[in-house]
């Protein structure tokens, strides 16, 4: 099915964009929407997973980054996304590290960029694309990441900014994007993987005992839409896998995925903070379409 639907998402990391939006993506792309990444650093601070490729980690050769473009191009090709860019370029801006660490002071890291830059370097790639919708983290950047805050930051400014001619008037005509959406995790799925995890024996990530104690998730009632994209559940694990370092297959993350399936990873969840709400359904009542109401 081909349509005139153009989707654009935001992220600040590879690897990001597939956790939390990977089965939408193949579900607009496959259904012939033009969907558009924009990823803001190389992710050269991230952790190395794969022992026979420690000696790119950051502490030593600092050759991760370069190594996650090939797995984040491996990625989109399982997600059937053709359309990827790095903001400013490949590694124009650094991966900051976790809040708080030495590597948020680097002068060339995301955390440090000059805003009108970064809104600059943005600007021109929602002008070409003309996205109806743009899809990017909440204020908080999902869980306090510095890279993900100042992603949220970017993509604002450049949603308002590529509306008004008069804001980088050399980067194209002026387009105005329809709706605006959170990536979004209900609390209510976070219980539900804290107890399997329980099960499982796992450890709870940030070292929390209770699901209520995890420093991210959105109140279910903040939560205005679900994407039900179990048909590409097989794509968004392909692409998981494809962020080798990042992501094991050994895991928790993929221990969960084949206890639960369809139920943990086939709906993907956003809030929609502008724009027209469109038609909703289901218990609890949500948006199923990013482009509903347009």
């Amino acid at each position: 099915m081909n349509d005139d639907r153009r989707l654009l998402l935001v992220h600040a990391h590879p690897d990001d964009e597939v956790i939390v939006s990977g089965a939408t993506m193949a579900k607009y792309a496959a259904e012939g929407a033009h969907v558009t990444l924009v990823t803001c650093t190389l992710g050269e601070e991230g952790e190395v997973l794969v022992p026979e490729l420690a000696h790119l980690a950051a502490d030593k050769e600092d050759g991760l980054g370069q190594h996650r473009i090939g797995e984040l191009d491996a990625a989109m090709k399982a997600l059937g996304v053709t359309d990827h860019r790095f903001l400013g370029g490949a590694g124009r801006w650094r991966d900051s590290g976790m809040m708080g660490m030495p590597t948020n002071d680097r002068p060339d890291c995301f955390w440090q960029a000059d805003l009108d830059e970064a809104v600059g370097a943005l600007v021109p790639v929602i002008r070409e694309v003309r996205p109806q919708v743009v899809v990017t983290y909440n204020e908080y950047g999902g869980y306090g990441h510095p890279d993900h805050i100042q992603a949220h930051r970017v993509a604002m400014a450049a949603y308002d900014a590529a509306a008004d001619p008069a804001r980088f008037p050399d980067a194209g005509p002026a387009w105005a994007p329809t709706k605006l959406y959170y990536l979004a995790i209900p609390k209510s799925s976070l219980r539900q993987g804290f107890e399997l995890m329980k099960q499982m024996g796992e450890e709870a990530p940030f070292g929390v005992t209770s699901p209520d104690d995890l420093p991210f998730g959105d109140d279910d009632e903040s939560v205005t839409t679900q994407i039900d994209a179990r048909d590409y559940l097989d794509a968004k694990l392909d692409a998981m896998r494809a962020h080798a370092t990042q992501i094991s297959v050994d895991g928790p993350l993929f221990a969960m995925s084949n206890n639960i399936g369809q139920r943990a990873f086939g709906f993907e969840h956003f809030r929609l903070m502008r724009g027209p709400l469109g038609p909703v359904e289901g218990d609890p009542a949500r948006e199923t379409d990013l482009f509903a109401g347009l």
